[in-house]
């Protein structure tokens, strides 16, 4: 079965919208390969090319592959979505049709298949929408075609509608629309091209894989799979009720976990399964597990693992399941950001964006750390400056990112991000003043106008000049000075 799903996430909501249903589709092929791999296209005959991704379920771009982040360095410099979701193993279109995609296994009730689900996300902000009664809509399409060697063993393709309630909507570029499609594959290595069209325009990007699908039996886990929400299933002839997230993207300071899904099959008794995530260099950031109980006569456990993001930082986090009853481990790659608007993918970035927060001889000496002993000293900042460690996450870190996403829309200025003006950097480090005063506050090209803003805690007022009417604002040499020595008096750590 498909669905195409609208998300909606603040905070820890979450709303969809569900759009038609098709019918799974199955196929009976013979059995053959046994673990998944998803590279470049497979030559003719559906052996995988050289450079197709080997080792288990190790996705392309793993730790300590060529442009791997994490906590311990690297990352990809602004957040170019697609080249992102390359080197996390995923599929990704264009500039043109900036979709990704992602394949998860599970296992199927027949011992000749394997359940696949290809979940593809979209951003609105790729498809042209119009006017819809009091809605704006827009129409898109997901074309896919497997194939082993020259035989075509699965195509179809699906065409959804997207509606929302306003305008300003249709600019999203976030992981706002999710396609999911059920497949019943036997497990081999085919060629899988993967298409998405704007029905509105003249949009459209391909890409085609090399997909390998493994076989699911007793003993073995699914694919761990980042979610949104999951309802976990209780036998493998049915379908597992879960809103997948493709890009496997969170964000620091506005979600507070990364749920992942995991399925262990074959058991006979309630079996741990240990969860960890691992920055480069398999340095463990954080560590628990999960109890599952088989259900069924084919004995699946399912459950869903809340991976905590302030145990993880920012930048690549592999999160890998193990048996402890068995020989079999499952992977996945999962980027935590500061969120679409602060499109931060490494640690040394992040700590760039905590100049106001943390006294820059703590910064310091996480910047120069390597390997756990920057693992180490992340986890003591976060717990020595969370001022309530009773809850999951460091409110004081939260509401000081969020203060830098607010300066960033509030005070932005040509040539410099908004946190870094004058104004923004007072906002950031401070707050907002206890009291405003304008001059020429209805003229907004007036040269020489004034803002003095009046922190009387600090004992401090700032007066910011616009020299130029073009909204510059800045402060006087002396006033940057007692800017400075406020907000280094607020330094935590």
């Amino acid at each position: 079965m498909n669905a195409a799903f609208r998300v909606r996430r603040r905070r820890h909501t979450l709303r969809m919208i569900v759009g038609t249903l098709l019918p799974l589709i199955a196929a009976t092929l013979p059995a053959c390969a046994r673990r998944p791999q998803v590279g470049p296209p497979a030559p003719e005959g559906g052996a995988p090319s050289d450079s197709t991704a080997r080792g288990g379920r190790r996705p392309a771009g793993w730790p300590g592959a060529p442009g791997a982040g994490g906590l311990t360095g690297g990352g990809v410099a602004g957040l170019d979505r697609q080249q992102v979701a390359r080197q996390m193993g995923l599929i990704a279109g264009s500039a043109l049709m900036p979709f990704i995609a992602r394949v998860a296994f599970l296992a199927d009730a027949r011992s000749d298949s394997t359940l696949v689900l290809l979940a593809v996300t979209v951003p609105n902000r790729a498809l042209s929408f119009v006017r819809d009664g009091d809605r704006y809509s827009a129409n898109y399409s997901v074309t896919v075609e497997l194939r082993r060697g020259a035989q075509v063993v699965q195509q179809f393709t699906a065409r959804e509608l997207v509606r929302v309630a306003a305008f300003r909507e249709a600019a999203r570029f976030d992981e706002s629309i999710i396609f999911q499609q059920y497949l019943r594959l036997a497990p081999s290595t085919y060629a899988m091209s993967i298409g998405v069209r704007d029905e509105g325009s003249v949009r459209i990007a391909g890409q085609e894989v090399s997909l390998t699908v493994p076989a699911l039996g007793a003993g073995a886990l699914s694919s761990v799979l980042p979610v949104y929400e999951a309802i976990a299933r209780r036998a493998v002839d049915s379908l597992p009720r879960l809103l997948s997230a493709p890009r496997g993207t969170f964000a620091f300071g506005v979600d507070t976990i990364a749920p992942v899904y995991v399925e262990a099959y074959g058991l006979r008794a309630p079996t741990v399964v240990a969860v960890s995530a691992l920055a480069d260099s398999n340095v463990v950031m954080w560590q628990d597990s999960v109890t599952l109980t088989p259900s069924g006569p084919t004995g699946l456990g399912a459950g869903t693992v809340a991976v905590p993001l302030s145990r993880l930082g920012v930048g690549y986090v592999s999160v890998a399941a193990v048996r402890r009853d068995a020989p079999d481990t499952s992977r996945t790659r999962l980027l935590v950001t500061l969120g679409e608007d602060l499109p931060v993918t490494s640690f040394d970035e992040m700590l760039g964006y905590l100049r106001f927060f943390a006294r820059p001889e703590r910064l310091k000496a996480m910047r120069d750390a390597s390997g756990p002993a920057r693992a180490a000293m992340w986890t003591r900042f976060l717990q020595e400056t969370d001022p309530n460690p009773s809850t999951t996450e460091n409110e004081a870190l939260r509401d000081y990112l969020n203060r830098v996403r607010s300066a960033n829309a509030r005070f932005r200025e040509e040539g410099r991000a908004g946190w870094l003006s004058d104004r923004g950097m007072a906002f950031v480090g401070l707050g907002d003043p206890d009291n405003i005063l304008q001059s020429n506050a209805l003229d907004p090209n007036a040269r020489g106008r004034t803002e003095t803003w009046v922190y009387t805690g600090q004992r401090l007022t700032l007066l910011f000049v616009d020299q130029t009417g073009f909204g510059r604002w800045r402060l006087s040499p002396q006033a940057q000075t007692e800017l400075q020595q406020a907000i280094n008096r607020r330094l935590v750590g």
